[in-house]
């Protein structure tokens, strides 16, 4: 749901007696939900809060042009570039000793105060917006030369759009370590587990009292629970599951591991909102620290390093322009720690002269290491949706269809989005509180016994590799939703009431990268992430398919079809999904593949004969004084959503940052 534009609001109201007395509507709204609804538009069309004050930069940084600004006794100890998933956390953990001054700098604003930011249904909002890079990739050549579309938040925050809390299999994070190769630093599950546990704050739930609050962290910032919308369409699909093979897991966040179906554990409070690093760890307690200034709407262009004869070069200071374009410098007296993402740390590198040699130099950058892995090993979990026409007509499922993206003003369906609103701000529940992919399975492509119940049988040996990190981690991930989009949301999807099933590949073999579009760092990266450039890949997404297809069919979830669906000519529904050949099958995954939101390792950490970036203490090679901090440091990618993880990282990073600060 997009929100209101005044116009519109406007047009209702004038429409509004009309409408009450021809239709049923005024069952919908009660006078008192009526009055609720125009409160909540009047505000949020007229009345939105400022964000954070803005900082006069001249008391933070040096002016490039003038040379005004703060001298040398403004030097920060530590510098963060970027205030996303991990730059929150950095910025709040190493503040919390007042000895350390810490600058963070973030590109965007904060979301805080847009009142639907934290509406957990609403993250769509952001795309195509103030809040989002807006970036797309290269044309796809194994996925019909589409550009895809690839959201990355450009606010506080960051990327946190599905406040999902899944890290992945416990053999995942053991890989992690045994790719270090003995190198100091490395964690496996059971060292990094600590770090999953200490961001946490588990609230138990009555509808889940098998989960054990002991392995739950307790103390940490951010909030989890389940408090998310569970739509009677889920509940079908568990049991649908269930009886397609799928074992139910109680909590797929422990050492038993993820494999199972069941709804999933969320970062969304008691009254329903969101939970992201920003409303978490910058809280206004944290944010009135007089050692931590964060200053929004910059854009750091390049690390500065000093270089001296005969010495390892240190990064000493960054380079960032404000909203109006003038260019300031700001020092580091420590650490400089680029946290800007798996998108735009490896950019910011390469401006900075650290990358292939190559092609700094086909950009007459100067070299200041020469590390090719830098970009490169882009990985990124996988989405094919698949659509169907709910029989049940569930509200959500209404929501699939958006008069106002065909061109039409709609007053009943607006009042009906009207009245979800007033119920999400009376009560903190309701539809609007969905985490869109509210039921999860975690199944492994290579299970014969799940795939012949799905009518495949998998020759001995597989003909495919295991790209898993152990026999109990998934590399599929099934989800159901129970609305349906097109466009990641933003397309046009046509009327009636759909849900979606939908298929995640989780280990990846196809590799991509991460490159400059030219000099300056106002033009986006050249994003080639090769989907789909492996048979594996695709195969696994067909057999994937063909468990769908088992589980739709399976009741209770059969029901939910309405038969009408069956005759669909436009090529949009896939009522038809258990007859589809494994070609047919390959050309509709080639046709719709889309990021679910997950780059990855584009500043691997691992060793630097394996193109690292990065070693396990996340300090770059071939300098002094820089880290990464961020999901382009991840190995390889997880089987699970990477947000936790990525939180865990940086919780990791600032206990390491302080030691070395303090040694």
């Amino acid at each position: 749901m997009q929100p209101l534009s005044v116009d519109t609001f406007v047009s209702s109201l004038r429409q509004l007696p009309v409408l009450w007395r021809a239709t049923p509507s005024r069952k919908i709204l009660s006078s008192a939900a009526a009055l609720g609804a125009l409160a909540v538009v009047l505000r949020y069309a007229f009345s939105r809060r400022k964000g954070r004050k803005l900082i006069d930069l001249r008391r933070i940084a040096r002016s490039l042009a003038t040379g005004e600004g703060a001298g040398d006794h403004q030097k920060y100890d530590v510098v963060i570039v970027g205030g996303g998933t991990a730059g929150c956390v950095l910025a709040s953990r190493l503040s919390e000793d007042p000895k350390v001054r810490v600058l963070l700098l973030e590109a965007g604003s904060s979301s805080l105060h847009n009142p639907l930011s934290r509406v957990p249904a609403m993250y769509p909002q952001f795309f195509h917006s103030e809040y989002d890079y807006d970036l797309y990739t290269v044309p796809q050549e194994h996925a019909r030369m589409k550009r895809k579309f690839h959201p990355r938040g450009k606010m506080l925050g960051g990327c946190e759009h599905r406040p999902s809390f899944h890290y992945g299999s416990p053999s995942d994070f053991d890989q992690w370590a045994e790719l270090q190769k003995g190198h100091d630093g490395a964690s496996n599950y059971k060292d990094f587990s600590r770090y999953l546990r200490k961001f946490e704050s588990f609230h138990p739930s009555e509808q889940h009292p098998l989960v054990d609050a002991s392995l739950r962290g307790s103390r940490g910032p951010m909030l989890s629970g389940y408090f998310a919308n569970c739509s009677a369409g889920t509940k079908r699909f568990l049991e649908a599951c269930v009886k397609a093979g799928v074992s139910l897991n109680q909590d797929f966040n422990t050492i038993r591991g993820t494999l199972g179906v069941n709804t999933v554990l969320t970062f969304i409070d008691p009254r329903g909102r969101r939970v992201t690093t920003e409303s978490a760890y910058l809280t206004p307690k944290v944010l009135a620290r007089t050692n931590l200034t964060v200053a929004t709407e910059v854009q750091v262009t390049r690390v500065i390093f000093q270089q001296v004869k005969g010495k390892t070069p240190r990064a000493v200071a960054v380079h960032f322009k404000d909203a109006r374009g003038g260019a300031f410098e700001v020092k580091a007296k420590r650490e400089i720690v680029l946290s800007a993402g798996a998108m735009h740390t490896p950019q910011l590198l390469m401006l900075s002269g650290i990358g292939p040699a190559a092609h700094l130099a086909s950009h007459a950058i100067p070299v200041v290491a020469d590390l090719p892995g830098v970009g490169s090993h882009l990985m990124d979990h996988l989405l094919v949706d698949y659509h169907f026409r709910d029989k049940t007509k569930s509200v959500l499922a209404g929501l699939s269809h958006d008069p106002r993206k065909h061109g039409k003003f709609d007053l009943l369906a607006t009042l009906r989005r009207l009245a979800l609103v007033v119920h999400y701000t009376l009560t903190g529940r309701g539809p609007l509180t969905t985490n869109v992919a509210e039921g999860l399975a975690f199944v492994r492509s290579s299970d014969s016994g799940l795939l012949a119940r799905a009518g495949v049988k998998l020759s001995t040996p597989d003909v495919i590799e295991d790209s898993t990190t152990g026999p109990n981690a998934p590399d599929l991930e099934l989800l159901f939703s129970p609305m349906a989009w097109l466009e990641h949301t933003c397309g046009a999807y046509p009327e009636g009431y759909h849900f979606g099933l939908h298929t995640i590949l989780l280990r990846p073999t196809s590799t991509g990268t991460i490159r400059l579009n030219s000099a300056d760092p106002s033009d986006p990266p050249l994003i080639d992430p090769q989907y789909l450039s492996t048979e594996h890949d695709v195969e696994v997404l067909v057999r994937g398919a063909r468990l769908l297809a088992n589980i739709l069919h399976k009741p209770p979830l059969v029901d939910m079809l309405d038969p009408s669906g069956s005759t669909d000519t436009t090529g949009l529904l896939n009522h038809d999904l258990a007859s589809m050949s494994d070609a047919e099958l390959e050309a509709l995954i080639r046709d719709r593949v889309e990021t679910i939101y997950h780059p990855t390792c584009t500043a691997r950490m691992a060793p630097r004969a394996d193109d690292g970036v990065v070693d396990p203490f996340l300090r770059v090679y071939g300098v002094d004084g820089l880290r990464v901090c961020d999901a382009s440091i991840f190995p390889t990618i997880t089987s699970g959503h990477t947000v936790s993880p990525t939180i865990a990282v940086a919780e990791k990073a600032a206990e390491m940052i302080l030691e070395a600060i303090h040694a």
